[in-house]
C-alpha cells in the first residue's frame, strides 16, 4: 500500500518575487508525479475526534496533533492529512475548525482561528510546559452542542513547523488548506495566506513528501501558481453537500478545476465517487489522481471496491483496521476470472473485473451510501 511521490514538472509560473516570498525561498522543480498502486492515509494524523460518539476509537488520541502523527506513522502508510490554518500574526497552525472554544465560570467562549495570535492559540488545551495549566478546550459538534475535547490520549496544540520538525520524516504530509466555506476572500488575502504556508514548507521540509489540497478553487489553483515543486488537490463534497460556488458541486467542476489550474489531482468525499463512477474514467482520462475521504472508507469492503474501481488512495479514521482488512482483502485469492497478476516488478496489480461485476458490486454498497 506504498504511496511514492514523484515531484510535479516545471510549469511557467510568476516569478515569487511577484507574491513577495523570500529570495531565500528555494523549490526544485523536478519532471513529473504520479500516485503508484493504492495508498491509505491517515486522517488527521491516527484519525479524527468525533466526541459524542459511543465508539471509543474516535476518542483514542488528539486530532491533529504530533502524538496523533506519530502515532499513525507507527503503520506502513506514507501519508497522513491534516489542515492548517494562519493566525493573525502569520504563523501556520494545524487544526480543523474555523472557531475554537474554551469555557471559563460556565461560560463558553468562541474565537476564530485566524483571529487568535500564535501565543493565543497555544493557550487552549493541554500546555507543554507541564506547570502551565491551558484554557479548557471545547469542539461545538454538527448538532450545536459545545462539549469538552475529552480524549483518552490528549496532547498540546502545534504548529505546522512542529510537524515538520517533530514527526516521522519518512511519513509525507498531505496539507489540507483551510478557509472558511462562508467567506468570499480576496486575491490578496489568500496570496498572503499560501505565502507563510509555503514559506514554512520551504524552510523544514527537506526531502519529506508532500501534497497540498483544499476545498477553496482559487486557493488551490494559487498555491499552484506560487510553486511548481509540489502536487496540488482539488478537494469536493461532490454534491453530498451543495455549495453557492458551483465549482465544488461535482466531479465534473472538480475535473474543470484542475484542468484550468494544472492541478494533479481530485479528493472526493467517497459517495459522491459510488455515485457517479463513470466519473473515474473521466479524471484518468485527463490524467489526474484520485484520492477519496468520508465515512466509507472506515469500511473495509468499501476501501477494497475503491481499490477494483482504480482509486488511488483513501483518507481514513480507523488506520490500523483498514491496513489490515486491505491487507487481507488483496491477498485473498480471487475467483480464476479475476485472478491478480504480477507486473515485471513482481508487484500485484488490480483484479480485473467486468463492467457487469462492477456494477453488481456498486449495487451492493448503495445501502450504505444511503446511511
Amino acid at each position: 500500500m506504498a504511496l511514492r511521490t514523484v515531484l510535479v514538472s516545471d510549469v511557467p509560473s510568476l516569478p515569487e518575487s511577484v507574491y513577495g516570498l523570500s529570495e531565500g525561498l528555494e523549490l526544485s522543480k523536478p519532471n513529473s508525479f504520479r500516485l503508484p498502486g493504492f495508498s491509505v492515509i491517515g486522517h488527521r494524523g491516527i484519525g479524527m475526534n468525533v466526541l459524542q460518539s459511543s465508539d471509543r476509537r474516535t476518542r483514542g488520541v488528539k486530532e491533529n496533533s504530533i502524538l496523533s502523527f506519530n502515532s499513525a506513522a507507527k503503520y506502513p502508510i506514507d501519508f497522513i492529512e491534516f489542515d492548517v490554518q494562519v493566525t493573525k500574526d502569520d504563523c501556520p497552525v494545524i487544526f480543523h475548525d474555523d472557531f475554537i472554544y474554551s469555557e471559563e465560570n460556565g461560560i463558553v467562549n468562541e474565537s476564530r482561528v485566524t483571529d487568535l495570535s500564535l501565543s493565543e492559540f497555544l493557550l487552549y488545551g493541554p500546555q507543554k510546559e507541564t506547570e502551565r495549566i491551558g484554557k479548557t478546550l471545547m469542539r461545538k459538534s454538527k448538532e450545536g452542542k459545545v462539549l469538552k475535547w475529552d480524549v483518552d490520549l490528549d496532547d498540546s496544540l502545534c504548529t505546522l513547523q512542529d510537524a515538520f520538525e517533530q514527526v516521522e520524516q519518512t511519513l509525507g504530509f498531505n496539507i489540507e488548506l483551510k478557509f472558511d466555506d462562508h467567506i468570499v476572500y480576496e486575491r490578496e488575502f489568500l496570496v498572503h495566506v499560501l505565502r507563510a504556508v509555503l514559506q514554512v514548507v520551504s524552510d523544514y521540509a527537506k526531502d519529506r513528501p508532500v501534497i497540498f489540497s483544499s476545498f477553496q478553487p482559487d486557493a488551490a489553483k494559487l498555491v499552484k501558481e506560487l510553486q511548481s515543486t509540489y502536487p496540488v488537490f482539488f478537494l469536493t463534497d461532490a454534491g453530498n453537500e451543495i455549495h453557492n460556488d458551483e465549482r465544488r458541486n461535482t466531479l465534473e467542476e472538480a475535473i474543470k478545476v484542475c484542468l484550468e489550474g494544472g492541478l494533479q489531482g481530485i479528493v472526493s468525499e467517497v459517495k459522491g465517487v459510488f455515485r457517479n463512477p463513470a466519473a473515474i474514467a473521466k479524471i484518468k482520462e485527463s490524467n489526474l489522481s484520485l484520492l477519496t475521504y468520508g465515512k466509507l472508507n472506515n469500511v473495509g469492503e468499501a476501501v477494497y471496491m475503491q481499490y477494483v474501481m482504480g482509486i488511488d488512495g483513501v483518507i481514513v479514521d480507523f488506520v490500523e483496521e483498514i491496513i489490515e482488512s486491505t491487507r487481507l482483502m488483496m491477498i485473498r485469492p480471487p475467483p480464476l476470472s479475476s485472478a491478480p497478476s504480477k507486473d515485471d516488478d513482481g508487484a500485484i496489480t488490480r483484479p480485473e473485473f467486468s463492467q457487469k461485476e462492477i456494477a453488481f458490486l456498486l449495487k451492493l454498497l448503495s445501502q450504505l451510501i444511503q446511511n
